[in-house]
């Protein structure tokens, strides 16, 4: 557990444009930094960055709140190691409580994978440079390779010992469970009769392993196999470097007739492969310096690239590039230059990511390097800066490779047809519709068709995308329409908005209170009868949300000195007291659990020497109330100090007041409709429509003195 002093000591440190700018390529916007959102498929750059306030908020999909949120949402782990990740990067030691043993078993799956890894990952390292075999064989296998020993650290390879329960003994002797062992896929999980349990069937290597399922009966015991074993070993780390994978290849030595000299490790929770680019951690920052990303196939081109001086390339290793890989790079750069071998398989590969590159509006280059060399081989017989002048000069727009590759010296007019089709339909996909006029127009100079031509071609092809879109989003619009329609005859309705907490049935009454000269005092202003509770979307749901946002802004600020007791003492009032003391008047309470309990907080310790409401409720433990105080303390555009207005005296008081009537205001208007609504339904029972008629009779006087204090004229 970490402690409330080394949380501020930890959030004081913090500066939010140096952490955002580990993931997503800033630049400055007048005081504040923007950037392409990476919580939805941001195409203009929507995410802004706050310095001043040490905020962040997409305003296109809503993301956003402090570094700590930023953290737990783009990683996807928890406030403490949010917090943690944020000590390291800021060198604050964190001392930490011992977690007692229910505790420890109440840590995630996720968090003990990704403790299991990291262990992994070091002990592989430690057996590669220590251990005699992991030497004469792991480390000699590397240097066989060309690969120096700075580059082996700075991508954290290993060796695996040849024996088959290496890693699992020392794992379980140094006190990891057999379960995170299994779930990472580091191991595999096997009986004494020889079969793997079925939850890893799938993921057995070709080299070997049994794929056979027994019995359930036949299960235990079991014993846990090294899934790496014999193999040199390459750790994948995520973007934020936490370790979520393996790769392990089998030595030269082994690799004759076997089709699979690699293995990878299975899906799991923590890793998925067409999520996952090895290297990126190591290369995005080159990648935002250089603006431009090297897309390359395997582990050891990679590695070589960065032995030869380019540290700005990354690999989809063997998988077919997936849009959330594109993504995932879109964060850093749009421009890609994909770097595969000259070989049928190199082709392939470019041809395949080609139009799912270009949707996502990446600027694509190809170079595909001269046969019988990948960037492996190509970079250990040149420089850093002849790879980098022929690439410079031999990478081409994707125009003129699939011209090249599919048009060029096809005379057969059926075939020529097609894949010049082909061509136009890659240009349709292209968002930026003057970067697809020009990519037609050099297609039409450089095969000689008229572009017209090409335009109505590529058009038809737009406008049967759009309608399949639209049909798709039909089908899902019936499909979410009928699953509505069972819910609600399974569930009914859910309401929200204001709580009247002293509500009663709805068919009982209780006197309105009096009022006098036309002056509304603050309190005892709603009928206690019940009324349908707003739904949130309604103008009480926004006045909520305003006031609330008062309370995290100025919740600490005085609005009124001086109001004497009843018995006699003087005090004043801040906002977020003002506003607990009227609401309070008639029970009532927000909507949202959240509201409630800053308003609560915030009345409680705004007069307290030191407190600002906005600090408090942004460092807030509860990660959903600061989460939402962020996103109230945020606006869109933010002048420079010089230019900020300064609110004229006396105006916070005045705002504040004026949205309490209005969410007043808003109840009464609502309370006059029902009452209207069920003299409608009364009939003959004339005690009954006296009752409402009384009701609607001292509730319209209500609502009127209210639109006086306005100073809205009420249209009878």
């Amino acid at each position: 557990m970490i402690d409330r002093l080394t949380i501020d000591k930890i959030m004081d440190a913090t500066n939010i444009v140096d952490v955002v700018g580990e993931f997503v390529t800033l630049r400055k916007a007048g005081v504040n930094y923007k950037g392409l959102c990476p919580f939805h498929d941001d195409k203009t750059p929507s995410f802004m960055v706050s310095p001043s306030k040490q905020i962040c908020k997409c305003f296109a999909c809503g993301e956003g709140g402090t570094a700590i949120n930023f953290l737990m949402k783009h990683e996807q782990i928890t406030y403490p190691e949010a917090l943690r990740w944020l000590a390291k990067k800021y060198n604050i030691e964190i001392q930490e409580k011992e977690l007692t043993d229910e505790e420890k078993k109440e840590q995630s799956d996720r968090e003990s994978m990704f403790i299991v890894n990291e262990w992994a990952m070091k002990y592989f390292e430690d057996i590669l440079k220590n251990d005699p075999d992991g030497i004469a064989i792991g480390k000699q296998y590397f240097r066989s390779r060309g690969i120096r020993d700075d580059i082996i650290a700075k991508f954290n390879l290993g060796f695996a010992l040849p024996k088959r329960d290496a890693l699992a003994t020392a794992a379980q002797k140094a006190g990891y469970k057999a379960e995170f062992l299994v779930k990472t896929g580091l191991c595999i999980s096997r009986n004494e009769e020889g079969g793997t349990r079925k939850e890893n069937s799938a993921s057995v290597e070709s080299d070997g392993e049994s794929n056979l399922v027994p019995p359930s009966s036949f299960l235990v015991p079991r014993k846990l196999i090294d899934r790496y074993s014999g193999r040199v070993i390459f750790p994948w780390l995520n973007v934020s470097g936490k370790v979520v994978a393996f790769g392990g290849r089998l030595l030269d030595s082994r690799t004759k007739g076997v089709q699979q000299k690699y293995v990878n490790s299975p899906d799991s929770e923590i890793y998925h492969k067409e999520r996952e680019l090895y290297g990126l951690y190591q290369a995005k920052k080159a990648i935002a310096k250089e603006d431009r990303v090297y897309m390359v196939e395997g582990y050891t081109d990679v590695i070589a690239m960065h032995q030869c001086g380019i540290e700005n390339v990354v690999a989809n290793s063997g998988t077919a590039l997936s849009v959330h890989q594109i993504k995932l790079l879109r964060r850093f750069t749009q421009n890609i230059t994909l770097l595969y071998d000259g070989d049928e398989a190199g082709i392939h590969a470019t041809m395949r990511g080609t139009d799912m590159l270009l949707a996502e509006g990446m600027n694509i280059k190809v170079l595909l390097l001269p046969d019988g060399d990948d960037p492996d081989s190509f970079s250990k017989k040149h420089s850093a800066q002849e790879f980098k002048d022929y690439i410079e000069k031999n990478a081409t727009d994707f125009i003129s490779f699939k011209t090249r590759l599919t048009v060029e010296n096809v005379t057969d007019p059926v075939k020529r047809s097609e894949a010049i089709g082909g061509i136009v339909k890659s240009i349709s996909v292209i968002p930026d519709q003057i970067l697809r006029s020009t990519y037609l127009s050099e297609l039409s100079q450089r095969l000689g068709i008229k572009e017209q031509t090409l335009l109505n071609s590529m058009n038809g092809m737009i406008s049967r995308d759009i309608e399949e879109k639209e049909r798709e989003r039909e089908r899902e619009r019936s499909r979410n329409e009928a699953l509505g329609r069972r819910t609600l005859a399974t569930e009914g309705t859910q309401e929200g908005g204001m709580r009247n907490e002293n509500s009663q049935e709805a068919d009982q009454t209780t006197p309105a209170p009096s009022y006098s000269g036309g002056e509304v005092r603050q309190g005892n202003l709603i009928p206690h009868s019940t009324f349908h509770i707003p739904q949130n979307n309604s103008p009480v749901a926004e006045i909520e949300r305003l006031l609330v946002q008062a309370i995290v802004r100025d919740g600490e600020k005085v609005i009124y000195e001086g109001i004497e007791t009843e018995d006699g003492q003087t005090i004043n009032l801040t906002v977020a007291q003002y506003i607990a003391y009227d609401l309070g008047q008639d029970g009532l309470s927000f909507h949202d659990d959240r509201y409630n309990q800053i308003l609560s907080e915030a009345a409680a310790h705004s007069g307290e020497e030191g407190f600002k409401s906005e600090e408090f409720f942004k460092r807030h433990p509860d990660i959903a109330i600061s989460s939402l105080a962020a996103d109230l303390a945020i606006d869109r555009h933010q002048l420079t100090p010089g230019f900020q207005p300064k609110e004229r005296e006396g105006g916070l008081r005045q705002r504040v007041l004026h949205l309490v009537l209005d969410l007043r205001m808003d109840i009464i208007e609502k309370r006059l409709k029902e009452i209207q609504a069920q003299l409608k339904t009364v009939g003959s029972d004339m005690e009954r429509m006296k009752q409402l008629l009384e009701e609607f009779r001292d509730t319209q006087q209500i609502r009127d003195a209210l639109a006086r204090q306005l100073g809205n004229d009420v249209i009878r």
